[in-house]
């Protein structure tokens, strides 16, 4: 599932590196999901393992919103570490919304009673501890991930993001694209 992200991560961003930024956080919401597994006693079992096939997908979502936006803030010209910022503290309110209805929407899984209850017990904690620990790990590290990945990917990738209104070409000597003030052909 995860290599199944990635790819189509990569072929949105049209880059190998920027996906990565988002997978680094599927690492917080397993980390989140093995605390309460041990923390409980509970064991590994198809249910946890179907929980965490669904975080995959869910740590990407919230990672996706603050790279996404880090994105479009890079193409109008700001820098990386300010975009990034920029993303988490604008991404911030949308995270929390939609994780904490998803995690209220998953609770009563882990109070479940009667036939069945420990196989929707082991998926609802699952998703619960691992959504819990994705959000709140993410918008902190997220951005962190993204500027590093970014100031790579630029620095030895030759990736160079041009600041809005920056001539096209990398050579000092090109002539400009566009009209020159003061010049006769110009007018």
């Amino acid at each position: 599932a995860i290599l199944l992200v990635y790819m189509v991560l990569a072929g949105q961003y049209e880059s190998w590196i920027q996906p990565l930024s988002v997978i680094l956080a599927v690492p917080l919401a397993l980390l989140g999901t093995v605390g309460a597994l041990v923390g409980l006693g509970i064991a590994n079992n198809l249910y946890t393992q179907i929980g965490l096939v669904l975080l995959i997908a869910l740590a990407s979502k919230n990672a996706i919103l603050i790279v996404e936006y880090a994105r479009e803030k890079r193409a109008e010209g700001m820098g990386i570490m300010e975009a990034a910022v920029e993303a988490s503290r604008l991404r911030f309110r949308p995270i929390l919304m939609t994780s904490f209805a998803f995690i209220l929407g998953v609770l009563p899984l882990v109070f479940a009673t009667g036939a069945g209850a420990n196989s929707r017990k082991s998926i609802g904690i699952a998703v619960v501890s691992g959504m819990l620990a994705s959000t709140c790990l993410a918008v902190l590290f997220v951005p962190s991930f993204y500027t590093v990945l970014q100031r790579f990917e630029e620095k030895y990738l030759h990736k160079k993001k041009k600041p809005h209104g920056a001539p096209e070409s990398d050579d000092p000597a090109a002539p400009p694209s566009g009209p020159v003030p003061g010049h006769p052909a110009s007018a």
